[in-house]
């Protein structure tokens, strides 16, 4: 296990379409030996199975509706996922959760597709990707009511408070942590700390969030030891522990 794991990183994306593949050696060549890929909505899905089955292992798809992308006709994007988990096996439902940074609108449909993935993660026995901007407290009280034994996985780009932290691993999820452990207001720095390395998993996000010292360009696997330093550096343990415990944790999740 001598490498590290990017755990989020949505590499079918048109920002990579001009490179993708010296983007995924260049992840590669930096020690990074996986890549899950959350799903968006079915716009993704064609390009991010494509991209799994050119990869020879290092990506691997998940299957689920982003919140974002749940409108009216949210619905009908979930039969499309439906579908997809019925035919063949993935790493988990994701990306699914809340979000109430751009739009409020369809904040009760989020909620009631949230749900719905939730259960098939529960059917499927598979683990879910949570993403939760401006939502954390409410998509925790909604996992906390899901939960049961047979339900784990990631709560996304975490930069939540110790509290939100605590809350999170009682239900035996991990903490994907990011760029943002970078950033110099990003907050962790006071967080990581008083949290155990067995609760986190990395990830970058990309092409979106790259760590410091590329902030504000496309973010890219390759970056996964920039978060794993800074991991390191504010923990106080060697980049070797956070990369050996990270993928540890990361192969636990995705079984």
């Amino acid at each position: 296990m001598d490498f590290f794991i990017d755990t989020h990183a949505h590499v079918y994306a048109d920002d990579f379409q001009n490179d993708r593949m010296d983007m995924l050696q260049k992840a590669t060549e930096a020690g990074v030996g996986k890549v899950y890929m959350p799903n968006v909505d079915h716009a993704s899905i064609d390009k991010m199975m494509e991209i799994e089955s050119r990869s020879n292992g290092q990506c691997i798809a998940a299957m689920g509706l982003h919140p974002c992308s749940v409108k009216k006709d949210f619905q009908r994007e979930l039969y499309i996922v439906e579908e997809w988990l019925a035919k063949r096996k993935f790493a988990a439902v994701g990306e699914i959760g809340t979000d109430l940074y751009w739009d409020k609108t369809f904040w009760e449909q989020q909620k009631e597709a949230f749900t719905i993935q939730v259960n098939w993660a529960k059917q499927y026995k598979l683990p879910i990707i949570i993403h939760c901007r401006e939502s954390i407290d409410q998509t925790i009280e909604l996992v906390e009511q899901l939960k049961d034994e047979n339900l784990t996985g990631i709560f996304h780009c975490f930069s939540g408070n110790v509290d939100q932290a605590y809350r999170i691993t009682r239900l035996g999820f991990m903490l994907g942590i990011g760029g943002v452990a970078t950033f110099k207001n990003g907050g962790l720095d006071k967080v990581l700390p008083q949290i155990e390395l067995d609760h986190l998993v990395l990830e970058t996000d990309s092409p979106y969030l790259a760590p410091v010292p590329h902030r504000g360009k496309r973010n890219e696997p390759s970056y996964v030891p920039l978060v794993a330093q800074r991991i390191a550096d504010i923990m106080n343990v060697s980049v070797d522990e956070v990369q050996r415990k990270t993928t540890h944790n990361a192969l636990k999740i995705f079984v």
